[in-house]
C-alpha cells in the first residue's frame, strides 16, 4: 500500500481504525445540535458514514466528496454549543481524507461539552478523560503517528483553526495523553 502523502492522512487502515473513535466522539455531543435542529439529519449521517467507512463499507473518494455536508450543518443550530457539536460530526468525517480529522472532532467534541456546561471547569477534561478511555491499542497507535499539533503545516493539525483556544488546548491534551 503507498505511503500517504502528508504524514497527516495516514495510511488507509489506520484511518479506518481512528474513524470509529471520531465517530464515538463526535456522537457523543450529537444530542447537543440534534436539540436544536431535530429535523436535520446531516450530522448524524455524517456520524454513520464515518462508521461505514470505518468497517470498510464506504470509499475514501467517496467520502472526500461528502465531507463537508455536516459542517454546513452548524448553521441549523441555535448555540455554539450544538454549532461545535455538528463540526465534530464534520470533522469525524473528514478522517476519510486525512486521518488528523479525528483530532479535530475529539477537540470540537470537547469545545461543544464545555459551551454546554459552562459553570463546569471540568467538562473539558472530563470529555478528555472519556475520549483517551475509549481509544483501542489501535487508535492509539495511529494517533501517535500523526505529528504534533502546528509540528507541520500541511493539513488540519497546521497553524489553523484547530491550533488555537479551546480545539488547540484540547488536542495538545489529547496527543499528551496517547
Amino acid at each position: 500500500m503507498a505511503q500517504p502523502l502528508s504524514p497527516q492522512a495516514l495510511s488507509e487502515i489506520d484511518r479506518q481504525i481512528v474513524a470509529a473513535w471520531a465517530a464515538d466522539c463526535a456522537e457523543r455531543v450529537l444530542p447537543l445540535f440534534e436539540a436544536e435542529a431535530p429535523d436535520d439529519d446531516r450530522a448524524r449521517d455524517a456520524i454513520a458514514r464515518t462508521r461505514s467507512f470505518a468497517r470498510g463499507e464506504l470509499t475514501t473518494a467517496g467520502e472526500i466528496r461528502r465531507r463537508f455536508v455536516a459542517g454546513r450543518a452548524a448553521s441549523a443550530a441555535r448555540s455554539p454549543a450544538g454549532a461545535a457539536a455538528a463540526r465534530a460530526a464534520a470533522q469525524a468525517a473528514g478522517v476519510a481524507h486525512m486521518g488528523a480529522h479525528a483530532l479535530g472532532a475529539a477537540a470540537y467534541s470537547v469545545k461543544a461539552v464545555g459551551l454546554a456546561r459552562p459553570d463546569d471547569s471540568d467538562a473539558g477534561i472530563e470529555e478528555i478523560r472519556w475520549q483517551l478511555a475509549r481509544l483501542t491499542p489501535a487508535a492509539a497507535e495511529a494517533l501517535r503517528g500523526l505529528p504534533l499539533l502546528g509540528e507541520d503545516t500541511a493539513g488540519p493539525l497546521g497553524p489553523g483553526l484547530l491550533a488555537t483556544g479551546t480545539l488547540g488546548d484540547a488536542i495538545r491534551r489529547i496527543q499528551a495523553g496517547l
